[in-house]
């Protein structure tokens, strides 16, 4: 039984996942992905008649909910540098706009959520409507930067796709250039990849912040599914930089 239980502590696959929750967005990405699937089969059982375990896990939700805008706190400012970072960059006008207006859609939503959280825990203590109101901004603000993230990641797509083109076309004659061309294609795919991945995330996230401003009329099944699928795709992203992989 000792050696069993020594296999299991010990084992790869466990202490690849204690990297990956010794960082705060290894974290956060897990309790978002418990968050959402609560507010799943909170919906289910509801839909189902079953009120008091709805209420368990409704409950459940509220409170990751409440303890991931604590995570987040003085997040607002690694947007703010990102902000003046892009504005004294070089590269496309396009991606370069692109990319602000969506670290000042996270930044007014990140900052706005974290006077929501005081509000939360009664620290500072708002007007019910003017605490309304601020959520439905935070929800504004947070939708904001993912619509310019998906704009961004559109413009930066097709520029790498670009590029790709652009190089398979060319033809060398010495081997050390055409191995070079290979090393920058594979390097392009990467990042096309990459570029894609977070573009999916985007397009399933964007609903959510959508059905909370009124945009759109959804469920908290499907929300609860949305966000529990995206949880897991940032957390496999989350595994994967801990391994140091691509």
């Amino acid at each position: 039984m000792a050696s069993i239980a020594s296999q299991v502590v010990l084992h790869p696959v466990t202490s690849q996942s204690l990297r990956v929750l010794s960082t705060t967005i290894g974290r956060d990405k897990l309790y978002r992905a418990f968050q959402y699937f609560a507010r799943f089969f909170a919906w289910l059982l509801l839909s189902r008649g079953y009120k008091i375990q709805a209420a368990r896990w409704d409950a459940l939700k509220s409170h990751l909910a409440l303890g991931r805008k604590l995570l987040r706190l003085g997040k607002f400012v690694e947007n703010a540098q990102a902000i003046l970072r892009t504005l004294s960059s070089s590269g496309e006008t396009g991606e370069r706009v692109t990319m602000i207006g969506r670290h000042i859609g996270y930044f007014g939503y990140l900052f706005l959520d974290n006077i929501s959280w005081a509000n939360s825990i009664k620290f500072y203590n708002l007007q019910p409507s003017t605490a309304q109101k601020l959520n439905k901004r935070v929800m504004q603000f947070w939708f904001t930067g993912i619509v310019f993230s998906i704009a961004h990641g559109l413009l930066k797509a097709g520029r790498l796709a670009n590029e790709v083109k652009k190089l398979q076309s060319q033809t060398w004659t010495e081997k050390s250039a055409e191995a070079e061309r290979d090393v920058k294609l594979q390097d392009l795919q990467l990042a096309r990849e990459a570029v894609r991945y977070q573009f999916i995330i985007d397009l399933i996230d964007v609903w959510l912040p959508a059905a909370n401003i009124g945009l759109v009329n959804l469920n908290d099944g499907i929300l609860g599914l949305f966000g529990l699928i995206t949880s897991l795709m940032a957390l496999r992203q989350q595994w994967f930089a801990a391994a140091g992989k691509k």
